[in-house]
C-alpha cells in the first residue's frame, strides 16, 4: 500500500514537481557523470539533454515540458522532468521488491538455524521428572567454573580485560555463536524469572513466535528510511563514489550488533562468576535490560531493520541502473567499486541470516520483561476481550451507583486479578510468575 500511495502522489503532483527549479550551475556540478563540453549551444533552445541532481536521482532530461518552460523563463532548470518521474516510479518498485525479498531470505535461512536448536528443547522437555533426583540436584553444591556455560564465556583473554572481552565477543559471532550450554542456560534464566520455574515451558516455540512478530515490522519501510533514500540518491556525485562508502554502513552496524549480542551473553556469565564461587543447584542467570544499549532491547530490532533496508538499497540501486541505463553506463561507476559493493552486500546478508538473527532471537529474551506472544493467540484475544468488558462494566457500575440505582454484579476475584494481569502485561511488568504458578484459573 505504501508503494502504491507514493506512486499515486508522484502522479497527482507531477505538474507541480516539474515546476520545481534549481540553479544551472548546480545542475552542471552535481552530476553522477562527468559532463561533456558542448559546442556553442543555441540561446533559443528551451531544454537540453543533460543530467542534474534530483531528490530521487539525476536523470536524462531530453524533453520539453511545461515545467521546463517555467524554469527556463526564470533562468533555471527543472529539478525533475516527466521522464525522471517515470524512472523514479521504477526505482521505488525495485527497492520495495528487493527489500521484501531480502527480508524473506533472512528470516528463511535464519529460521533454519534457529530450528536446529529444537532438538535441544525437545531433549529438555522429554526428560522424565524424578522428585528425588531433582531434590538432590537442588541441594548439591558445584564449583561455578565447573559449568560449561562459565567455561565457555568466562575464560580466556576476555576474563580480566574489558577490551579483550569485546574482541572475544566480536570474533565469537563468526563461529559457534550459540552453543547448547548457552541455549539451556539462557532458557533456564528466562523460565525462572518469568514462568515461575516451569521447566515444561516450550521456550523454543515462544522464541519463534516472538521472532515472527518482530519481523512483521522489519519488512515495512518507515518514513525515515525513505528519507535515507532521498539523501543517499542525492549523494551520487561524480568522483565521490558515495555508494561504495555507503555500503560500509550496514556492514559496520551488523558487526556492532553481533558483537553486542555476544557480549550480553558474556556479561550474564560474568555476573554469576564474579558473585559466586560455588552454586547450590542449577546455574541461573538473571535477565535485565541493563545489558542492552540505553536499556532498550528493542533498539537492536531497529538497527537490524536499518541494516536490511540499507543492504537492500545497495542491490536495488545496482539492479535499477543495470535495467535503466545498462552496465556500461557512467552512472554505474567503476567496476573496481561495483564488485566490492556487491561482495559486502552478500556478506552482510549471509552473516545476518546465519549469526545475527539467531543471536537476536535468543538474546533479546534476556530483557527485564517478556513479550505478549508468550500467550497463544486465542488466549491473548480472550484476555484482551475480558479486560475490555471489565473496564466497561466498571464504568457502568460507577454511573449507576452515582444515580442511586443498583449497579451490576461485582466481578469475581479471579476476573479482577486477570484484569490486573492484563494491565501489568501492557505496561511490561513481569506477570509470568503469577500465571505459571496457577494462581489465575482459566475462564470458561
Amino acid at each position: 500500500m505504501l508503494l502504491g500511495f507514493i506512486s499515486l502522489l508522484l502522479t497527482v503532483f507531477q505538474d507541480r514537481i516539474n515546476e520545481i527549479c534549481m540553479a544551472k550551475h548546480l545542475a552542471d556540478e552535481w552530476l553522477p557523470c562527468k559532463k561533456k563540453k558542448e559546442e556553442a549551444p543555441s540561446s533559443e533552445s528551451s531544454t537540453a539533454a543533460h543530467f542534474q541532481i534530483t531528490a530521487a536521482h539525476r536523470h536524462l532530461l531530453a524533453e520539453a515540458s511545461g515545467g521546463a518552460d517555467f524554469c527556463t523563463k526564470n533562468g533555471k532548470v527543472p529539478l525533475l522532468s516527466t521522464t525522471a518521474l517515470h524512472h523514479l516510479h521504477i526505482f521505488i518498485f525495485v527497492l520495495a521488491v528487493v527489500h521484501v525479498t531480502f527480508c524473506a531470505l533472512t528470516i528463511l535461512f535464519g529460521g533454519v538455524k534457529i530450528r536446529q536448536w529444537k532438538h535441544w528443547e525437545d531433549s529438555i522437555l522429554n526428560e522424565k521428572y524424578n522428585p528425588e533426583e531433582a531434590l538432590k540436584n537442588k541441594l548439591r553444591f558445584t564449583h561455578v567454573k565447573d559449568h560449561s556455560f562459565i567455561r565457555g564465556r568466562f575464560s580466556g583473554l576476555g576474563k580480566n580485560s574489558a577490551l579483550l572481552g569485546w574482541l572475544q565477543s566480536f570474533f565469537k559471532q563468526f563461529y559457534g555463536s550459540v552453543t547448547k550450554s548457552d541455549y539451556t542456560t539462557l532458557r533456564l534464566g528466562f523460565i525462572t524469572t518469568h514462568c515461575g520455574g516451569n521447566r515444561k515451558f516450550n521456550f523454543h516455540k515462544y522464541m519463534i513466535r516472538a521472532l515472527e512478530a518482530d519481523f512483521k515490522k522489519v519488512v515495512g519501510i518507515n518514513w525515515y528510511l525513505w528519507l535515507f533514500v532521498v539523501v543517499f540518491l542525492s549523494l551520487n556525485v561524480n568522483g565521490w563514489h558515495a555508494y561504495f562508502w555507503i555500503a560500509f554502513i550496514p556492514l559496520i552496524l551488523l558487526l556492532s550488533v553481533g558483537t553486542k549480542l555476544e557480549h550480553v551473553i558474556s556479561q550474564l556469565a560474568h555476573e554469576v562468576a564474579e558473585k559466586h564461587v560455588a552454586l547450590e543447584g542449577d546455574l541461573v542467570v538473571k535477565p535485565s535490560d541493563e545489558h542492552f544499549w540505553f536499556h532498550r532491547p528493542r533498539l537492536v530490532l531497529l538497527l537490524i531493520h536499518i541494516i536490511l533496508f540499507q543492504n537492500s538499497f545497495e542491490f536495488a540501486v545496482f539492479l535499477w541502473i543495470l535495467y535503466q541505463y545498462t552496465f556500461d553506463s557512467c552512472i554505474m561507476g567503476n567496476v573496481g567499486f561495483i564488485i566490492p559493493r556487491l561482495v559486502i552486500g552478500v556478506f552482510v546478508q549471509f552473516l545476518c541470516s546465519y549469526s545475527t538473527l539467531p543471536l537476536y532471537a535468543l538474546v533479546t529474551q534476556m530483557g527485564t520483561s517478556f513479550k505478549k506472544v508468550i500467550f497463544v493467540e486465542p488466549v491473548l484475544e480472550g484476555i484482551d476481550d475480558w479486560a475490555q468488558r471489565a473496564h466497561r462494566n466498571k464504568g457502568l457500575r460507577k454511573a449507576t451507583n452515582g444515580s442511586g440505582q443498583v449497579g451490576p454484579k461485582e466481578p469475581s476475584p479471579a476476573a479482577i486479578q486477570m484484569v490486573q494481569v492484563v494491565e501489568e502485561k501492557e505496561s511490561g511488568v513481569e506477570v509470568g510468575n503469577t500465571i505459571a504458578a496457577g494462581e489465575i484459573k482459566p475462564a470458561r
